[in-house]
This record gives structure tokens, sequence and C-alpha cells, in this order.
């Protein structure tokens, strides 16, 4: 997938993420923040753009194990367009290379 549809998919991640009901957002939320600190583990130090791209690239049945793991009975945490995408798109900004929604690639 191009790069700018990565980014755009995890910037709609991170919007549906903000549309979660009220009733749902402490699971959902759990989730993300648990996959966010997942990235920083598998990536360490700084990175770039193209590594968080291809950490995502190699599948995203990671973040949904750990969902259900965390979440067992809210299954809008499991899916992977919701809490991976958001985590994703958070964690882009932390990115060597990225700076005000532009990639230095």
């Amino acid at each position: 997938m191009p790069l700018e549809l990565t980014i755009q998919q995890w910037r709609s991640g991170e919007q549906l993420l903000a549309t979660v009901p009220a009733d749902q957002r402490a699971a959902v939320d759990r989730v993300t923040d648990s996959i966010y600190a997942e990235l920083r583990r598998q990536l360490g130090g700084p990175f770039t753009v193209a590594e968080l791209v291809g950490l995502y690239e190699q599948g995203t049945t990671w973040c949904t194990d750990l969902a259900y793991a965390i979440a067992p009975s809210t299954p809008t945490a499991w899916d992977p367009r919701i809490t991976a995408d958001a985590a994703f798109g958070r964690y882009l900004r932390a990115a060597t290379d990225y700076a005000g929604g532009r990639t230095g690639l």
C-alpha cells in the first residue's frame, strides 16, 4: 500500500477512535494504549516512517490478539481499523522523519 494511503488509514483509525461509544471507550483506550506500548517495545529508540510502515505491512494480527486478551467482552476493541490504526497513527508522530503531517521520504 502506498505510504500516503497507509497514513490516511491510520488517521481514519484515530477518527474512528474518537467516535467509540462512552460505554466501550475505556476498554478501547486500554487496547489502543497497549498496542502503542508494544510498538514502542518493537521499534525501540528512534525510528523512521518507513520502519513503522514496514512493521504494519507485516500484519496486525498481533494487535487483534492483544485486544482480545485485554478486552474479551468488548468486540469494538478487537477492530484493528480502530485500535491498531489509531495506535499506529499516534506513534507515527514520533518518527524521526515525520513533522507537521509530512514525511521526509
